[in-house]
């Protein structure tokens, strides 16, 4: 086994009055309180050089020093594999999520997800595994791609997600949608809810839905095309696929996207009942393929292969602009389009022979 790791934290205020073993998780957020308590127990934690118990709790700006005798015991499970970074420093780790992968362990997926590939990466720059977890704080559907920030630590984290809630990161998405859009820019603002039928969980704008929130979207028109629009899409607010239930709710769904019809019409399965929800929350699939990739000859949005134009909903996260939790340098990252959303526009353009 490798050496004890040995570690000297600061409380931070909004850790104030926190018992040690809570402190100490929120840090080391692979271990279970269970195995934190037994190193506090074994005399190898001290707040301001005094040996603590379990019982002891910690004061803003009081010095903790820790030293792990043994490993995290909660490991989320690593996963090797391709990974688009686009920036890296002690806190942050940018990523390009490719269309196809969740981005965290879900329901009956609990491998190969972007955290599982980050979390491989991580253990790299360490001497145990899982010293580092990956922090999600915002995500992409299933077969959306682009841009996504990553915490490596737990302050990082705490920052984040208070700027994701309180709407100080701007996020930038490309949209490749059915019909051609009359006007150049415009703002949706229909509050979005789930589904009234009770066998879906799926989001509409329709005035009886449930739980209905106050949703908001700018939009602005990129290229227009003889019968399909490209189109830069800006939420304001972050309901659950919220872009695709606004464009489709004008009338001009998202090409391909296989749930969302136009004016709030919801999908049907090939049996004619209402698709009940997204992909990454379903069974795997058990003969073999990979659950995340479809096959060539999987039907992702009710249509065969030859009459889908991309193959997938055609969103992608195109930017993401926030400033830097713990350094507060304005940040901005940028995913071009992805292959099979390009192609299609290049098709598009292609003069009609």
């Amino acid at each position: 086994m490798s050496a004890p790791f040995f570690a000297e934290l600061i409380v931070e205020p909004f850790l104030s009055g926190k018992r040690i073993d809570t402190f100490l998780g929120r840090h080391f957020r692979n271990y279970s309180s269970y195995r934190l308590q037994r190193i506090v127990r074994a005399g190898e934690v001290r707040i301001n050089d005094v040996a603590a118990d379990n019982e002891s709790r910690v004061y803003r700006d009081q010095r903790v020093s820790v030293r792990l005798i043994e490993p995290p015991d909660q490991l989320l499970l690593p996963t090797p594999g391709p990974l688009h970074i686009l920036y890296e420093d002690p806190w942050l780790l940018i990523v390009v999520k490719p269309s196809g992968q969740i981005a965290h362990p879900a329901g009956a997926y609990l491998t190969n997800t972007l955290a599982n590939v980050v979390q491989h990466h991580l253990d790299q720059q360490t001497c145990w595994r899982g010293l580092l977890r990956p922090g999600i704080v915002h995500r992409l559907d299933r077969m959306t791609s682009g841009v996504m920030v990553i915490s490596k630590e737990h302050l990082s984290h705490a920052l984040l997600t208070e700027a994701f809630m309180r709407r100080k990161v701007q996020k930038t998405y490309l949209a490749l949608v059915e019909g051609v859009i009359a006007v150049d820019s415009g703002v949706l603002d229909k509050p979005i809810g789930e589904s009234v039928d009770p066998a879906s969980c799926l989001m509409t704008t329709h005035p009886e839905a449930r739980d209905s929130r106050p949703a908001l979207t700018h939009f602005q028109v990129i290229e227009r095309f003889s019968a399909h629009t490209l189109v830069e899409a800006k939420p304001v607010t972050g309901r659950q696929h919220q872009i695709r239930v606004h464009l489709a709710d004008i009338g001009h769904p998202v090409v391909d996207d296989e749930f969302y019809g136009p004016f709030s019409w919801i999908k049907k399965d090939p049996a004619g009942n209402p698709v009940p929800c997204p992909a990454e929350s379903r069974r795997p699939k058990t003969d073999g393929r990979d659950p995340f990739f479809p096959n060539d000859d999987d039907d992702v949005n009710g249509l065969p292969n030859d009459q889908q134009l991309v193959g997938r909903h055609a969103l992608h996260a195109h930017r993401l602009e926030f400033r830097h939790p713990i350094t507060w340098e304005p940040l901005s990252f940028e995913a071009p389009l992805p292959e099979d959303i390009a192609h299609a526009a290049a098709r598009l353009r292609a003069p009609s022979k």
